[in-house]
């Protein structure tokens, strides 16, 4: 039995392996279709240029194929292009998996849908995952079996949401960082985008929501707001990116963190 978590961790490992690779290679065939497009070429006159047949070069294009730095290299100077022009891949790939991060009333629900939108890609909530596993909702959940359960759950959910593969954009729970090992997983296999606001905004949403439970019998809420936001705010920091929310709206917000992707 010793043996087993170590296997499923290196069979994940290799999935999320497989996973980037084939995103790598789907961006490639794009970059060199957009390339050889922009240069008035067809397929057959690039793979004429090149001394590459014309069926490598669709398969290129297609994604279905790992081509070699000497292959790449012909096509680049077939296209009359440096090799790292078309090879300029590195601020695209992080796109297919984004995972919004901080603490309740971030904006992250809001924000979440809305990149979902823009990059055509499903909009996840792994706490709803979370609530699918147990079959309850999440305050039941904390009620009848604790926060050690949760975490159980909220790793099992995170896993389940991965190993759909393809893109997405993943609204996390506010406390994913007190985990370190699901925070750890999530940060290797997700671009992790930090939404950061101050404790006064934080609460002022959720009750703008209709949500009076921060505030009932907590009268320091505030404060202990201020304190959690403090203690987890090192370990939020640890994201691919961090956005001020603070005075800005979701769809600043949003815009914001697309141009930090890229094109």
């Amino acid at each position: 039995m010793g043996c087993i978590l170590p296997i499923c961790s290196q069979a994940r490992q290799y999935k999320d392996h497989l996973f980037v690779m084939q995103t790598i290679l789907h961006e490639l065939g794009q970059r060199l279709r957009q390339l050889r497009s922009g240069a008035g070429l067809s397929i057959q006159a690039l793979s004429q240029r090149a001394g590459v047949s014309r069926r490598t070069v669709g398969e290129i294009e297609a994604g279905r194929a790992n081509p070699t730095l000497l292959r790449l290299s012909a096509l680049a100077d077939a296209l009359d292009l440096p090799l790292g022009v078309l090879c300029d891949l590195q601020r695209r790939v992080p796109r297919e998996r984004l995972a919004l991060v901080g603490l309740r009333g971030a904006g992250k629900s809001t924000v979440g849908r809305a990149l979902a939108l823009a990059l055509d890609a499903p909009f996840v909530q792994l706490d709803r995952e979370v609530e699918e596993l147990a079959g309850m909702p999440l305050a039941e959940l904390f009620d009848l079996r604790g926060a050690p359960t949760y975490r159980r759950l909220e790793r099992e959910a995170l896993e389940r949401v991965l190993e759909r593969g393809g893109r997405l954009v993943l609204e996390t729970g506010g406390s994913i960082v007190a985990a370190e090992d699901t925070f750890g997983r999530l940060r290797s296999a997700c671009r992790t985008v930090w939404l950061r606001a101050s404790p006064a905004e934080h609460l002022s949403r959720v009750m703008a929501q209709g949500d009076r439970r921060p505030t009932e019998g907590h009268p320091r809420a505030a404060e202990e707001l201020e304190a959690i936001l403090a203690e987890r705010s090192p370990s939020y920091a640890l994201c691919d990116d961090t956005v001020e929310t603070s005075g800005a709206s979701p769809d600043e917000v949003c815009s914001e963190i697309l141009a930090r992707l890229g094109p």
